[in-house]
């Protein structure tokens, strides 16, 4: 069945629950393909690194692994400070690693990349970012996030069974949390920060990375391309801050509207809201617990992280569960989703208008299943971990 020399990969869990669940929804489709697979688990280190030796098999292994997990540097059990190199350089193992969040969330592990390293992009806008500020480093194709069913057989609850109007899977932060980090020097430093908030809050289509430049540039004209990079190594707190500024926009000006809304995530007491009593908190659940929240309601909720050009999983698992998927859109969403058919769409621009569109769905069960059904079949037919895994399949069966 195999059809390159790749026929073992070590994948990994126990630390970042969100990508371990992915890392095991793929698992299924490796191993269903032939593959034997080994999960490398955070929670059992000593146990793990034993085994691991035992599995790898020099020329037939591989490495597919989120976010750095298991090429994080020194700190990692698998790195040989003595031999300075990580055990998969030892044996000559190709790391695949799928980057779920901005590149600019780390800088600080580019030093400590493996020999043989393949850098995933989630967004198209994360590829040109890797492509300008690093572009010594390897990367393979674009592979948005996908979601996951608990009805392959499509048997989902229909909109009329339902028990909730409108569930919000995700954490909140007050965004007012991160201004040690905006006013930790001093007011000159504190208005620049705020003028890149601002313009970010006043046009939300445009990227974090490029309004920081074009600020830099304005205040420093002769900053180097060197020096700006290492800048953008340092804003992940602007990127939090605008994250969780328009996610709690969203669910306040929907509650201010008198709309009941569960969320589920920690952080949501927090919320500076009017109408408190309409947001009603469920407090935080693991992937396979949001899942079974999305497939008892009738809507489901995304507010796009900063990701311009891809997607989120949110959008996905909404669709592959039965719900019907409200977001804002991007570059690549325009590209598959349909308002008003497989999807409804909204704008960070108009927010007003929100409520709106929510009693306007809510109103039409019947409209509501028809675009329910058909995100359904568009997310079952493209974007489920078995098709983000059939395309690292082709990646592994293309190598020498």
């Amino acid at each position: 069945m195999l059809n390159g020399k790749i026929e073992r990969i070590i994948l990994f869990k126990g630390d970042i629950e969100t990508t371990g669940y992915f890392s095991m929804q793929m698992e299924k489709t490796f191993q269903r393909k032939g593959y034997q697979t080994y999960f490398f688990d955070y929670q059992h280190v000593a146990e793990s690194a034993s085994g691991l030796l035992r599995f790898i098999k020099r020329g037939k292994t591989a490495v597919v692994t989120f976010n750095y997990h298991g090429i994080c540097g020194k700190n990692e059990v698998v790195y040989d400070e003595e031999l300075g190199e990580y055990i998969w350089d030892t044996f000559d193992l190709p790391c695949i690693n799928i980057v779920v969040d901005h590149p600019f969330y780390y800088h600080r592990f580019f030093e400590w990349l493996p020999k043989n390293y393949l850098h995933i992009s989630i967004d198209k806008n994360h590829e040109r970012y890797m492509e300008e500020y690093f572009p010594e480093i390897k990367r393979g194709p674009f592979l948005p996030l996908a979601g996951t069913s608990l009805y392959e057989d499509g048997n989902y609850p229909k909109i009329k069974d339902r028990k909730m109007d409108l569930v919000f899977a995700g954490n909140y932060e007050p965004p007012e949390n991160f201004n040690v980090y905006i006013e930790r020097i001093d007011d000159e430093y504190t208005a620049f920060y705020m003028g890149v908030i601002n313009e970010l809050k006043e046009h939300p289509d445009r990227l974090l990375e490029d309004v920081m430049k074009k600020h830099i540039l304005r205040e420093i004209p002769e900053a180097t391309f060197e020096e700006i990079r290492e800048t953008l190594g340092n804003i992940i707190f602007l990127d939090m801050y605008i994250r969780f500024f328009f996610r709690g926009e969203v669910i306040r000006i929907l509650a201010e509207a008198g709309l009941k809304v569960h969320v589920f995530g920690s952080g949501w007491e927090k919320l500076t809201c009017t109408k408190k009593e309409n947001i009603i908190i469920g407090g935080s659940l693991d992937s396979l617990g949001c899942l079974k929240k999305i497939a008892e309601a009738k809507i489901s909720l995304n507010v796009m992280p900063w990701f311009k050009d891809g997607a989120h999983d949110r959008i996905f698992n909404t669709m592959l569960n039965g719900a019907v998927c409200v977001t804002d859109s991007s570059i690549y969403l325009d590209t598959i989703l349909k308002d008003g058919e497989n999807a409804a769409l909204y704008s960070l621009n108009s927010l007003e208008s929100l409520p709106e569109i929510i009693k306007g769905l809510l109103d039409s069960p019947e409209r509501m299943q028809r675009i329910a059904d058909a995100g359904y079949q568009m997310a079952r037919n493209g974007h489920t971990w078995e098709y983000r895994a059939e395309e690292i399949m082709k990646i592994l069966e293309s190598i020498d």
